[in-house]
């Protein structure tokens, strides 16, 4: 495992702003939720696609371990999905929830999807670190699902997750979002062995994360 960082310069000062960006999932990703039932009433059938999608993304080079399934979590129906797209895409903000979450509010048509009428989750591979904790947050679902929470993404994968605070889940839940945890645990766990393992892979912490110690 190698901790890397992009090698090609960055653009000019005087370079045009950037009007638009392009946001694209890997065509790969709607064939898996396909292939495991675009409804999926059990929620660990839910955390199964997400951990599948996961275990694939980083093979196919997207990005990190990591996937996150938006859906109806009483009827089961998928609005989206979503991968880790740092290295496709070169921006950092692109994790698996976002990238979720703004497609399924896209689906939907809110920037709130509390606005949808009916229950909305989020399931995810493990707890969301401190940005996407903000995201999750903001989204307007009512459910988080999550496969495990504590240290172990960054012992294995030697991904920065950043200073979650300690009440976490119960800052969800005064917020009225539900918080479960533990489902296909051991599962996640694997996937993340998986990717540690390798000895190819880019760990796309920021410089800055190698050399400063955190206060």
């Amino acid at each position: 495992m190698t901790t890397s960082h992009p090698t090609e310069p960055l653009a000019p000062a005087g370079a045009g702003l950037v009007a638009a960006l392009d946001i694209v999932l890997p065509p790969w990703v709607d064939d898996e939720v396909r292939a495991a039932g675009t409804v999926l009433p059990d929620v660990e059938d839910r955390m199964r696609l997400a951990l599948r999608l996961a275990a694939r993304n980083h093979l196919e080079g997207s990005g990190g371990p990591f996937a996150a399934v938006v859906a109806d979590p009483t009827t089961g129906q998928i609005h989206a999905a979503g991968v880790n797209l740092v290295l496709a895409t070169g921006l950092s903000t692109m994790h698996a929830e976002v990238t979720a979450l703004s497609f399924a509010q896209t689906r939907l048509g809110s920037w709130d999807l509390s606005a949808a009428g009916r229950p909305i989750e989020l399931v995810v591979n493990w707890r969301p670190c401190v940005m996407c904790y903000g995201a999750v947050m903001w989204s307007g679902v009512q459910a988080l699902t999550i496969a495990g929470e504590g240290n172990e993404v960054e012992t294995l994968t030697g991904f920065d997750e950043g200073p979650m605070r300690d009440d976490w889940a119960q800052q969800f839940e005064h917020r009225g979002i539900t918080v479960r945890t533990d489902i296909l645990r051991d599962e996640a766990l694997a996937v993340f062995a998986e990717y540690g393992n390798r000895n190819d892979v880019v760990v796309y912490n920021a410089r800055r994360s190698s050399t400063t110690t955190a206060p």
